[in-house]
């Protein structure tokens, strides 16, 4: 067992399966020792977990709930393509994206949840830049979408 599960399970964390692509795309792919996970919604068991603008259908901590199962399912996707996420030598960067009731301007504390877990999953390789950008719509009319960009040994 890696240095990574092993820290899974001691956070009780379990990593999803990885979303099935629902367009012409991959779920993560690699580009010299920097991996790229595709944008990643919050599914579970193949059913996304809720619909909706935040700020409004949906309360910015339950959307924050959302961005850390985002990030799980991201780190699937990694996972997928990696064998191990021992190979991750640094979280560079997290993108999100928080479909947003207009006046809603609470998106930081939304992608904190993706941003927390990483942290606790990857210690100070886990603290990485971020982009918490408000849209109108996401797909699926999914409130949240998290993709990462990683550095991976060579």
């Amino acid at each position: 067992m890696g240095h990574i599960d092993a820290r899974l399970a001691e956070l009780g964390i379990t990593l999803p399966a990885v979303a099935t692509p629902v367009a012409a795309y991959v779920p993560a792919t690699i580009s010299g020792n920097i991996l790229f996970t595709a944008g990643q919604l919050p599914f579970v068991d193949g059913a996304l977990l809720a619909t909706g603008k935040v700020g409004a259908e949906v309360s910015a901590s339950k959307a924050a709930e959302l961005a850390r199962v985002c990030a799980l399912n991201a780190l699937a996707a990694a996972h997928s393509v990696l064998g191990s996420l021992d190979k991750v030598t640094r979280v560079v960067k997290v993108n999100g994206f928080v479909a947003s009731a207009p006046d809603f301007i609470g998106q930081p504390q939304v992608l904190n949840g993706a941003s927390e877990v990483l942290g606790e999953i990857f210690g100070d390789k886990g603290l990485h830049a971020r982009a918490a950008v408000g849209v109108a719509v996401l797909p699926m009319d999914s409130p949240v979408e998290v993709d990462l960009i990683l550095e991976i040994a060579p």
